[in-house]
Parts: structure tokens; sequence; C-alpha cells
């Protein structure tokens, strides 16, 4: 009992609830008696007073009605109110009955005592709640900026709520589908019709924003949505998701819709069971386990609680990084972080031999083609992206791993990079190893979403700076795929995948890049004439268009729909030996290094360059 009393200013509301059952009583008994015969019945009144406020006040407290704040007042408080109230107006009679008290209360009394009380006492909870969210009248509302919210379920309701508590944005009105809801009010907003109108409310209303809240909407919707958007040249925002809300996001935690929401790719169907028969209880060694790729591979190998995971990268803030993530997400699985070198062939030895992982998933790579196209960096990328797969592959064999899975690029195919010349020589390598028990898969797709070094965080920094946005080409084009997506995928591959398999990713159709930056900028909520776009001219190493499939490969289909399988031109031992022979050596070549790639690569199209 001691727990439900009034504690602060809740003892205001109780003295208030006193008092409200005072008046109610008091001015009941006087219209009873039409306050003609009052000195009589006040005599009345008071006799049951000194036993009905008591009462009252008891059953409030047992009830727990101070333990809610009045600013945040609602049906369930009304509920309670009306709960506390019958069950005071049932218990008055019968103890006033059980004390003897002379005095008989009128039925009339019984019967509007509860109605009035209620009124008084719900109302004024209501009313200081409309008061504190300036509801009644506040000249900072018409102040607000006008928003449409896209979606009158639940949802958009509670968003309407919660924004009207606050003076940057105003709810002008809902658009939703659903015909039954349409033409009508929420939280005394209109519902004004169909998505479809969305240009037209948005020039009546004069709207620069608007806020999709429809968390559970599928991929084909929000591509919808932020095509509407773009074609209504408004800044549109959007609620948590339906998996975000489920993992304790805020409602009002709005983002704005992105490149992911406008490709509207389709969630990825993954053999779940099978890369838990594959992955659980197992140890898996994740390279490059700091970078966008690997770091993504680590939290969803988590998800099917391997025995352990080992973190390596050759950035020490990288791995502390993401081993520090996953100190409360690991469960069971045993976390060992190592800082390396995968070209120290003596430490990958070593740490193969010590962790005796079941599965690597290969992912440390230099991949930022302009910056490895110089002349001081074209023979590192060599030595990393070729001679470390080399390495940790051989470092494999020996130690009896099951299934190595090597990441590559688009760039490998018919390259005019040096990176991309370098990572088709890797996948050359998981070929040549493909000899004993360790099955090489390599996986391989174009360019990631919000990757580091891609071009959509640097798209958004330009537009937040006021531009210009830099594009190289008018017609430049690439393929593009969501992180998440693109890791599931090389895990489905992986699991799919047998000895010498080189996947291919379907990344469905090219986009172009121009495209990609002027849709940015009207999803930002600027136009072309306050953010300019400017092209610079291909960079080195760079192609108008990427490929996924070199000339001599064919592709065959397997039983997911989103993964081919390329047979790819067979390796000659003697060429490899070659090729690892020269990568061994730390020292660059004397000869310029695209010399040699023109030598081991038929297809490699990268000019030398004269001044080496």
């Amino acid at each position: 009992m001691m727990n439900l009393l009034p504690r602060g200013r809740a003892w205001l509301a109780f003295f208030y609830d006193v008092i409200a059952a005072l008046l109610a009583w008091t001015a009941i008994y006087g219209l009873r008696f039409s306050f003609a015969g009052m000195p009589m019945a006040w005599d009345a009144c008071l006799a049951t007073l000194v036993w009905v406020l008591p009462i009252q006040a008891v059953v409030c407290v047992a009830f727990g009605l101070y333990r809610g704040l009045w600013r945040y007042a609602s049906l369930d408080d009304l509920k309670r109110i009306a709960l506390v109230v019958g069950f005071a107006t049932l218990a008055i009679p019968l103890i006033l009955t059980l004390a003897q008290t002379p005095v008989t209360v009128p039925r009339t009394v019984l019967l509007l005592y509860p109605v009035v009380l209620i009124f008084l006492m719900a109302g004024s909870r209501f009313i200081y709640r409309m008061w504190r969210e300036e509801r009644l009248f506040s000249p900072w509302r018409a102040l607000g900026e006008p928003i449409l919210v896209l979606g009158a379920g639940a949802a958009g309701a509670r968003l309407a709520e919660a924004l009207a508590s606050g003076r940057e944005w105003r709810v002008a009105g809902f658009l939703d589908d659903d015909p039954q809801k349409q033409r009508r009010r929420i939280h005394s907003v209109p519902v004004l019709g169909p998505i479809s109108e969305l240009k037209l409310w948005v020039n009546k209303l004069h709207v620069q924003k608007i806020v999709l809240a429809l968390p559970s909407a599928n991929h084909k919707i929000r591509r919808q949505i932020s095509s509407a958007c773009l074609e209504a040249g408004v800044q549109a925002f959007s609620v948590p998701t339906y998996e975000d809300l489920l993992s304790g996001a805020p409602l009002t935690t709005l983002r704005s819709l992105d490149m992911e929401d406008l490709l509207g790719r389709e969630p990825v169907l993954l053999d779940t069971h099978g890369l838990g028969e594959w992955l659980g209880n197992s140890t898996i060694l994740v390279s490059g386990a700091g970078g966008s790729i690997g770091s993504e591979l680590c939290r969803q190998i988590l998800r099917y609680r391997p025995a352990k995971l080992v973190l390596l990268d050759i950035s020490e803030t990288a791995i502390y990084r993401i081993a520090s993530e996953f100190i409360d997400k690991k469960g069971d699985t045993e976390i060992v972080a190592r800082v390396g070198d995968v070209k120290d062939a003596a430490l990958m030895e070593t740490l193969l031999k010590a962790s005796q992982p079941q599965t690597i998933f290969h992912a440390a790579a230099y991949k930022h083609v302009p910056l490895m196209e110089e002349a001081e960096n074209a023979w590192q990328v060599i030595r990393n992206n070729t001679y470390g797969t080399y390495v940790l592959g051989r470092a494999a064999v020996a130690a009896g791993v099951e299934k190595f899975v090597m990441i590559s690029t688009d760039k490998a195919v018919a390259p005019v990079s040096v990176m991309g010349a370098s990572k088709q020589l890797a996948e050359m390598i998981c070929q040549y190893l493909q000899n004993g028990s360790t099955q090489f898969v390599t996986v391989r797709f174009g360019n990631v979403l919000n990757s580091a070094g891609s071009v959509i965080p640097l798209f958004q920094k330009q537009i937040a700076q006021g531009g210009p946005v830099t594009v190289t080409h008018p017609e430049v084009t690439r393929y593009f795929m969501s992180i998440p997506e693109a890791v599931g995928l090389v895990m489905q591959a992986g699991l799919q995948g047998t000895g010498g398999d080189i996947v291919v990713l379907d990344m469905g159709e090219p986009i172009k890049i121009a495209d990609l930056a002027r849709n940015m900028i009207q999803l930002s909520g600027a136009n072309a004439e306050q953010v300019a776009i400017r092209f610079t001219g291909l960079r080195a190493g760079e192609k108008l268009h990427e490929e996924l499939l070199n000339a001599e490969e064919t592709c065959q289909p397997t039983s997911h729909p989103k993964l081919n399988i390329a047979r790819a031109r067979a390796v000659r031992a003697q060429t490899m030996q070659t090729i690892i022979g020269v990568c061994e050596h730390a020292a660059p070549p004397e000869n310029d290094v695209r010399l040699l790639l023109r030598q081991w690569l038929p297809d490699f199209q990268g000019q030398p360059k004269t001044h080496q």
C-alpha cells in the first residue's frame, strides 16, 4: 500500500480528486432538492460526506490512480478512473449500511455521482494534457512546417500524436489507399485521399516534406513511394521498419529515404536451415573483418551461433571497433580478434593451426581503383589482393580448412585497372589451389551501397555541403546492391558452391551514376539549381560500364534465383607458379606492373605508364 501512495506532485492530483468528489456529491444533493430544501439536505449531505470522501480517497489510492502522469492521460486512464469511481459508488451505500448511519442516500445521488465525478476527474486530466501539448490554442502550431504523412494506420496516428507536442512540424494531412480511412480525421487531421494523389496535395498544401509511416511496407511499395516523392520534388523521411521497431527503435526516429528504398530490391531468401547446419557450432575466420563487407559478414555469421569467430584485419582500429561491437551480441560464441597481414605466411600458418577454422571468408582486399592506379601503389595491390590470397589459401590447405570463400568483384572481368587485374589473379589463385580437400569458392559481384569508398557517402557529403556533386561521365553505369543483401548472398554462395566454382550474384540492372546523383539530390529536398552536378571525366582505371562475365565464360543457373556459376577458363599451373614467384618479392619489379599484367592476363586492357 505504501508504494501506491502519491509522491511529489501526485499529491496535487490526489487533493484535486478529493475536492472533485466533494463538489460532485454536494452539487448532486443540491440538484436533487432543487436547492429549496437545502438546510435539511445540507445536514444529510455533511453526514454522508464524512464517509464518502475517505472511501473515495482510499479507493483511488488502492487502485494506483497516481502512478501515471497527467501529461500522458489516455483511454487507459479513463478506464481506470471509471473503475475507481464505480467501485467507490458501490462501496459507499454498503459501508453506510454496515455502519448503521441514520441517513439514507437518495438513489438519484448514487446514480449521478459517478457520472459527474468521472467527468471532473477525467476531464481535468485531458484538458491538462491538451494544454501541455498546446492543442487548445497556440500560435506556434500555425508556424510549424506543414508535412504529409503517408499511411493513416496505427503508426501514422502515433507519429502525428508524437509530432503534435513539438513545434517544428505540423501534420497537414494523411494519405492512405484504404477507402475506409479516406475523408476521415485522425487526431483532428484529415485523411485527404490515396497516396497516388501525393503530387496534387503537395502543390495544394505547399508541402516540402513527407513522412512514410508504413513500417511493414515491402520493397516494391517503398520503391513506388520513393519514385512518387522524386516526381513531386519533396524531401522524404520514413519511420523505422517493422523489424527495427521490434528491436526497440522509437517510432519518431525518422530517417531519410535513401537509394536502397529507391532501388526497391526484394529481400533475399536464404537457406537459413542449411546455413545454420554449415556455420553453427563451427569455427569461422573472416579476413578483412573490419571492412564494410567483412564486418557485415561477421554480424550475419553470428546469427547462426558459431562456436568461434576469428576476426582478422591489418587495421588495429577497425578490428577493435568490430570486436567491441560484438561484446554484448556474441552469445555463446567465442570472439577472437587478431591484427595481422594476410601476406605474412608464418603468421597465417600459426593462426590457422591454432584456431583450426572449418570455413574462411576472405574479404581482405585493397579496392580503391584510382588510388591503386598510382605507380607507387600498383605493386601493393597485386601483393595484397593476389599474393595475400595465395598465402592465406595455402595456409588453409595446410590446416585442413573445409571451405575457403573468396570475395571478388566485377572489376576482375576484362580489367582495365590494376585493382581489377589483381582480383582476376586472385580468382585464378583459388582455381590453382583447388587440388586438395579444401574447397575454394569465389563470389563475384559489383558495387555495394554505402560501403567505404563508394559514391553514395561521397554524394551525401557533397549534397550536405551544397554541391557540386562530381560524376565522372554522363553515361557511366554501375551495378549496385545493399551490403546486407550482398553478404547474405555471399554466405548462400559459400553454402552451395563447390571446389573451383566462381559464383556470380544477380545484380539486377546497371544504374546510371548521373541518375543516381540526381535522385539523391531530389531525395535530400534540393534541386538541380541548388546542388549542381559536375562531370569530371573518367579517372584512371575506370570503365564506362562494368561486366559480370568474361567473354570466354559461360554461366549456368543454380537452385537459387540470384546465384549463377561462371565456368571460367582453365589456369595453367606453370603460369601460376611464375606469377606467384614474382609476387613473393616485396620490392616492385623493374618493369611496369601493367606490362607484367598484360603478359599474365590476355584480357587486361590497362595501359603502361610512360613515365615509369
